[in-house]
């Protein structure tokens, strides 16, 4: 298995009909043969389960799962995939999985709003013989299967960064995106175990909903009260919002900021090194295209393959976080991304010969 997954160009791509029909497109290897005894013919039925909307980053998982999806449908190894996207709250989403349980779907992949609460709808489908895949974020349900990265791994990288450039007895500002969210909490959990080790101290901390305006907002507010701050820790989908606080009150290249692996907090990442040979940052990706990792697992559960016995950790499947984003490697890592979108995500997922590593 490769240390790190394939690049993948994703950005022009909508997010498309939310029902798919057959399409061409190229064809992955389906590395799953005729697959183990017991294993269903296809072809195969996938559902998603989305419970948030409001980021770019989720409309590029759409996007690119859609394009996978094609890649399989051009073999008829999947026919479909039936997409229930809506901002909901828990309850909402357990009745986005209900109907893709009765809409008789072979296998769910589910971004998930809660660990824990989801673990009913999830046991449902697993008594009707659906396969469950929760991305982005794990949850505890043994009736699911995780394909993730780690979101402590990704914060405490973030964290380290800002550690290191405010020092022991730096303060910090914090804006974390939705309060109680499962990706939120685990990489919040992630990042105050840096923060403590280092002797950083977070003075305050908010939410700003994964959203550049909000962020924005929501650090102008912070470094109100608390303007002599060393450093701030930003989640993805806000660091150009805070990037641009910073900006506002002239304080660029005074305040430490963690950045993120999207266009547009690199091309003024990219602006700034111009005007300061010192300025620094860091951008750790977090892979919209998780949810392809996902579909290739799913895949090959589905056609009966089984999983190697170092596959797992419990019931996850932890995926390689793509290359950072640093001081040394940016001019390339922009070079290849800078004509997409500024929401575009630096992307990555596992190939198909990749996901095939991980079983027997």
């Amino acid at each position: 298995m490769s240390s790190r997954p394939r690049w993948h160009d994703f950005s022009a791509l909508a997010a498309g009909a939310l029902l798919i029909g057959a399409t061409a497109c190229s064809t992955p290897d389906s590395g799953g043969g005729d697959g183990a005894d017991g294993a269903a013919e296809g072809p195969f039925t996938i559902g998603l389960s989305n419970g948030f909307i409001g980021s770019e980053w989720r409309e590029q998982m759409l996007a690119t799962l859609e394009e996978a999806v094609g890649e399989y449908q051009a073999q008829d190894i999947v026919d479909e995939l039936v997409v229930e996207s809506a901002d909901v709250d828990v309850n909402g989403q357990i009745q986005q999985i209900r109907n893709l349980i009765n809409s008789g779907v072979d296998a769910i992949i589910v971004n998930p709003n809660s660990p824990t609460a989801l673990d009913q709808v999830f046991a449902e489908a697993d008594d009707q013989g659906i396969l469950v895949l929760a991305i982005d974020q794990a949850v505890t349900s043994e009736s699911v299967t995780n394909v993730v990265i780690d979101q402590g791994e990704w914060a405490a990288a973030n964290a380290q960064w800002l550690a290191d450039e405010v020092g022991e007895g730096g303060t910090i500002i914090a804006v974390n995106g939705i309060d109680g969210h499962p990706a939120n909490e685990a990489r919040w959990a992630g990042a105050t175990e840096v923060f403590d080790s280092a002797g950083v101290e977070v003075v305050a901390n908010d939410f700003a909903q994964w959203d550049q305006a909000t962020g924005q907002q929501v650090t102008q507010n912070l470094l109100a009260s608390h303007p002599d701050v060393d450093g701030i820790f930003v989640q993805d989908g806000m660091a150009l919002g805070a990037f641009q606080a910073l900006e506002s009150e002239g304080k660029v290249g005074d305040v430490a900021i963690t950045g993120e692996a999207r266009v547009g907090f690199m091309k003024r990442w990219a602006e700034q090194r111009e005007e300061d040979a010192e300025y620094s940052s860091i951008g750790v990706p977090n892979p919209p295209a998780g949810s392809v990792s996902a579909l290739h697992v799913a895949v090959r559960m589905l056609q009966g393959q089984e999983f190697t016995s170092d596959a797992l950790d419990g019931n996850t499947l932890y995926l390689p976080i793509p290359e950072t984003v640093t001081d040394d490697n940016f001019d390339e890592q922009f070079g290849a991304v800078e004509g997409e979108p500024d929401t575009y995500a630096v992307d990555g997922s596992l190939t198909p010969e990749e996901a095939d590593a991980y079983f027997q």
